[in-house]
């Protein structure tokens, strides 16, 4: 672990708060909450209305990539999109904002975390606008890839100045919070966008086409966040920031986007094994080794790789981005499910994932009290195995499988998630001194965001060149003859078969045959969404084994451990156990001497 960097204040060198700004803060105690509250380490008087604000905020990055995913097939039917193209539409969007992560996180650090989220949320309305009018698949993509900027801006600064107005012995419970609303999004995406979809007359008047609403229901609630971050958040940011670093940035991101361009290809080229997917991969990969091979050198590296050293961090980062690579994926292929196999309309698949947004909000803001009974290994190690265990059942899923016991498994999935993300990114965020909060949260949301770009990615390739071998086999087996061209076509994709055979039936093809061929292409797309499902699984099952052989025991910070208390009497009564415990510690004792320096001096009056 990198060294923290110094920080000047009037605090002693042993922590201790002067007893002078105790009393100075006692004083003007009656008049307006000032020093006092700093110097204590209670943490920002207003932070709970602070987080309200922020949840808000990140709702609307954090929905708009479900409510997109429910609206997936009208997209494919309106603008004729392939299957790759709709991957590129997700993960145009997730590689823009993993890119760009670090560079907003430094930026927030130095010019303000405030100012940044403001100037994201604006870039990711307006691109989000854009996006609803949008004539081709091409221009969808191109204008995901904006939101995605500005998408970026929001996530890390978020939960910076989250874990800078809350003391750490309070921010598990914040976390906590945040990560049942970043679930419930997650959830309640496709809930809206399938009323959304539902009423496609709310905007058809405006944008032409039936999915336009879907975009444009982030402009309202974006205004609602701006106003309540202008009256309640505070300005925050790093005294000592560091330098930000343009060609790690470019480096990095045309890595990651050649790295991904080469898994999407292979749903075009409908084999692995060919130049076409991986030359571009290979090159992808050896660009990320190379940045990150200079960021490990750099003495102002623009990603953080420091922070690994820590075992602590680098395993609960690593369980929890292996978490977020099967639930991309998972959300990525179950709306297809649901409104083609099972024939639910946009409302009642979407009403479906209610039970994983439940399960979420019941487990995540629990999850504090939790680790504090139990500790983090066996909480987060619990959370991974309801989740390997609902995804083991979502292996198993057939055609005729009850409804009540797809919602039960959404559930678990659910709770399981909430006593994974809440802990881990309280882990992460624990370990760092205020300085770097807006930093390390985008290193971690980088890692995050990548391997839900990966799940999506791994997921939606395997599930179309599955599919597309599958359903080859299927129509040859035909009692009647398919033509060749019609089995291409058919080929493409599930959207692609079903309109494919609808058009069969208005010829005059027996229903009875077209019936046995859909019958065969459904089978095609279960039988592909079981092997993306077992892959799911495995990435579930190693970052369970992660957690259980190599997350060391961390003992959640308490309410006491400040700068008051002397540190050479804390580390004979009660020593560390770990590094990540040493860290932790010595970030609960820095807390009030950082947050004073963290703050602008117009918001020391907690206004």
């Amino acid at each position: 672990m990198s060294e923290r960097p110094e920080t000047h204040s009037n605090a002693d060198t042993s922590g201790n708060v002067p007893k002078d700004d105790v009393t100075r803060g006692d004083v003007r105690g009656s008049q307006a909450p000032t020093e006092g509250w700093m110097t204590s380490g209670a943490g920002h008087p207003r932070r709970w209305a602070i987080l309200g604000v922020l949840v808000v905020s990140l709702l609307i990055v954090v929905l708009d990539n479900t409510v997109l995913n429910i609206a997936l097939p009208t997209i494919q039917r309106d603008l004729n999109a392939s299957p790759g193209q709709l991957v590129w539409a997700i993960d145009s969007y997730i590689l823009v904002f993993a890119a760009l992560l670090y560079t907003w996180g430094v930026l927030g650090d130095r010019i303000g975390r405030k100012r940044v989220l403001l100037i994201g949320l604006v870039i990711f309305a307006s691109a989000s606008a854009v996006c609803a009018f949008s004539a081709n698949a091409s221009m969808l993509i191109a204008f995901r890839g904006v939101m995605g900027i500005g998408g970026a801006a929001v996530l890390p600064t978020t939960l910076a100045i989250i874990t800078v107005v809350f003391p750490p012995h309070e921010r598990g419970k914040a976390i906590g919070a945040w990560a049942g609303a970043v679930g419930a999004a997650i959830a309640l995406g496709p809930v809206l966008g399938g009323v959304l979809l539902h009423n496609p007359q709310w905007s058809l008047w405006l944008t032409g086409n039936e999915w336009g609403a879907v975009f444009l229901i982030n402009v309202p609630i974006v205004i609602i966040g701006i106003i309540g971050i202008i009256r309640v958040v505070p300005e925050t940011k790093n005294p000592n920031a560091a330098s930000l670093d343009l060609v790690g940035l470019v480096v990095s991101f045309v890595g990651l986007v050649l790295f991904v361009y080469g898994i999407i290809h292979a749903s075009e080229a409908r084999e692995w094994i060919t130049p076409g997917v991986l030359v571009p991969m290979a090159i992808g990969a050896g660009m990320i080794a190379l940045w990150l091979w200079f960021e490990s050198r750099s003495d102002h590296p623009g990603f953080d790789v420091s922070l690994f050293r820590n075992r602590g961090y680098a395993v609960s980062l690593a369980s929890v981005s292996l978490a977020f690579f099967a639930l991309s994926g998972l959300t990525f292929t179950l709306p297809f499910y649901l409104q083609i196999l099972r024939g639910y309309d946009v409302i009642i698949a979407g009403l479906c994932f209610l039970p994983f947004a439940i399960g979420q909000i019941i487990a995540a803001p629990r999850s504090a009290g939790m680790v504090s009974r139990f500790g983090y290994r066996k909480v987060m190690g619990a959370g991974l195995a309801l989740v390997a265990l609902s995804v083991l059942g979502l292996l198993l899923l057939r055609l005729d499988t009850p409804l009540w016991l797809i919602l039960l498994e959404f559930l678990i999935f659910g709770f399981g998630m909430g006593n994974v993300i809440a802990p881990g990114s309280t882990i992460l965020q624990n370990v760092l001194p205020l300085a770097r909060a807006g930093a390390g949260s985008a290193v971690q949301n980088t890692v995050r965001q990548v391997a839900g770009a990966l799940g999506v990615a791994v997921v939606g390739t395997v599930l179309a060149t599955q599919y597309a071998n599958n359903v080859e086999s299927a129509f040859m087996q035909s009692p009647i003859p398919v033509p060749a061209a019609m089995q291409d076509a058919a080929s493409e994709s599930l959207i692609a078969s079903v309109r494919i055979l609808d058009g069969a039936v208005a010829q005059g093809v027996p229903a009875g045959a077209v019936d046995q061929l859909r019958a065969g292409a459904y089978e095609s797309f279960l039988t592909a969404s079981h092997v993306t499902n077992a892959i799911s699984l495995t990435v579930v099952v190693i970052a369970l084994l992660l957690v259980i052989f190599l997350l060391p025991v961390i003992t959640p910070p308490v309410k006491g451990t400040l700068a008051v208390k002397d540190e050479h009497a804390r580390g004979a009564s009660s020593p560390s156990t770990s590094t990540t415990d040493a860290l932790i510690e010595h970030e609960a004792a820095q807390y009030p001497v950082e947050l004073r320096e963290e703050l602008d001096g117009d918001n020391r009056t907690g206004s």
